[in-house]
């Protein structure tokens, strides 16, 4: 395996780095498979208690590799596009759909697929040369890994129309303001910043994240008496862990509570 995505371990910290700079971050077949299978590998980690994903150098991602997709035509372009849009897609439902949050840096800027892989964490820092831009009607393609599902969601359906049909590039600080992001960085500051947002998440009560995760995810399948039975049951079973045992009694003792190791 190639080193297109980068994967370090810091602790409970798992940090994956999109790591083709001298392409932008483009994703290639390669890349794609690499970061599902290095996804997956996160996700089945019980140790792992936060995930990190940013790229290497100037841009977050550019999207899919467009000189890749030149090499091809017809049935197979259409081939080679739903085999990466596939890929990518597997490694985004691994990051929804894990016991642990995932934290987003974006260090630059965000296109195509890479703006879907933005939109994925549960938290999303961005330097203040971010930017985002959907790209796919600028090259007479639709929307892939998840970016029709998240966007509306984050955005409302008005913007994302505007977003995914106009192209216009969505700046860092509108990009907070209409809560495309969690919240802007100073460039030099995105590292601390990622890591010591990485380090609280890493020492929260994984499990109860998880819980958490699973009920934003679908709530939007589910009426409002549903999501609320959800809650409920959530609730309850977060009760008997040995997590949120330990929450009440440091919060009647009045001390931190000490949640590593207390997820099952």
């Amino acid at each position: 395996m190639s080193d297109s995505v980068r994967l370090e371990r810091d602790g409970p910290i798992a940090r994956l780095t999109l790591n083709r700079p001298e392409a932008g971050n483009a994703i290639d077949l390669e890349l794609a498979h690499e970061l599902a299978e290095k996804a997956a590998a996160c996700a089945d980690d019980a140790a792992i208690r936060c995930v990190v994903l940013t790229g290497t150098g100037r841009f977050f991602c550019v999207g899919g590799d467009v000189k890749l997709f030149a090499t091809a035509t017809g049935d197979e372009l259409a081939d080679l596009l739903r085999e990466l849009a596939g890929t990518v897609a597997l490694a985004v439902s691994r990051f929804s759909r894990m016991d642990k949050p995932l934290l987003v840096a974006v260090n630059g800027p965000a296109a195509g697929a890479g703006f879907s892989l933005a939109m994925a964490g549960d938290i999303v820092l961005a330097s203040e040369t971010a930017q985002f831009t959907a790209g796919y009607s600028a090259i007479g393609l639709a929307p892939d890994a998840g970016l029709t599902w998240q966007l509306p969601r984050l955005v409302g359906l008005r913007r994302s129309q505007e977003i995914l049909l106009t192209n216009r590039r969505v700046g860092a600080v509108e990009a907070e303001r209409i809560g495309l992001v969690t919240r802007i960085t100073g460039d030099g500051e995105l590292d601390s910043e990622t890591n010591a947002m990485a380090r609280s998440l890493a020492h929260g009560p994984t499990a109860a994240f998880a819980a958490t995760r699973a009920l934003l995810l679908h709530n939007s399948l589910r009426s409002y008496e549903e999501q609320m039975a959800d809650e409920t049951k959530a609730i309850g079973a977060a009760g008997a862990r040995p997590e949120g045992q330990e929450g009440i009694a440091a919060f009647v003792a009045k001390r931190t509570p000490r949640f590593e190791g207390k997820q099952r």
